[in-house]
């Protein structure tokens, strides 16, 4: 049963009220909605809680899709907690300072991709470090030069928003697709878009900040050879 994914409309959402809908056989809860982001596009799975009527906390350790279409989400319980039952109802909770913390690296990730306008052929989301991987065929980076560059974005206060377009207008304009390993996810009719004013444009399942500026301060911290074409470029929290 498809999933409420309510924080591909809103990141900011901390909780939520839910229904569970189903149960998986390894145990992951399935709600009707929920502010849960699952583990996708190098963004880890949130983490936090589900609160049943009762008051008893379930820790949540995970969150991941059950399907290819990424339309169902299993919320993976903590190690021996107590079992939920179809109909249940319970509130939803994420760690929202990990959660924060990831949506303003995601964003980040995404101006690095700006300043370096190369195919991405991978990445990954953490709460201080992010990274991307770049197909570029000559080294040559400079940290403090990419560094200055993205600050300067991320001084600009542009804002960042959302919107969908069709598999089809996808499909027309493949240019919009920077990453080489992880394909945005299709299948349901629509794709998301993250529009970041003026800066840049592409689709993506992430959570992301309101404003660049919310980012912070950032610093490249190494730049790796990960092959002939291959260049790791890592992005810190200043």
């Amino acid at each position: 049963m498809p999933t409420e994914c309510l924080f591909r409309d809103d990141s900011y959402l901390k909780e939520c009220e839910a229904r569970v809908v189903a149960v998986t056989e390894q145990g992951g809860i399935v709600l009707d909605r929920t502010v849960f982001y699952a583990n996708s596009g190098g963004q880890p799975g949130d983490t936090g809680a589900l609160i049943t009527a009762d008051g008893t906390r379930i820790a949540i350790d995970n969150a991941i899709y059950t399907d290819a279409a990424k339309s169902e989400i299993a919320h993976v319980p903590a190690p021996a907690s107590r079992a939920l039952k179809l109909g249940d109802t319970v509130s939803a909770a994420i760690d929202w300072d990990k959660r924060y913390a990831r949506m303003r690296m995601h964003t980040a990730l995404h101006l690095l991709s700006a300043v370096l306008p190369y195919a991405v052929t991978g990445g990954s989301v953490g709460e201080s470090e992010s990274r991307l991987d770049f197909d570029i065929p000559e080294a040559g980076l400079d940290k403090d030069a990419i560094t200055a560059k993205v600050n300067e974005m991320i001084a600009s206060d542009a804002a960042v928003s959302s919107r969908w377009i069709s598999d089809a207008e996808l499909a027309a304009n493949p240019g919009l697709v920077k990453t080489m390993s992880v394909q945005p996810p299709m299948g349901t009719g629509r794709v998301r878009l993250i529009a970041i004013a003026n800066l840049d444009l592409q689709p993506c399942g992430g959570t992301h900040v309101r404003s660049v500026k919310e980012i912070g301060a950032v610093r490249v911290t190494q730049i790796e050879k990960k092959g002939k074409q291959n260049r790791r470029v890592r992005l810190a929290l200043a």
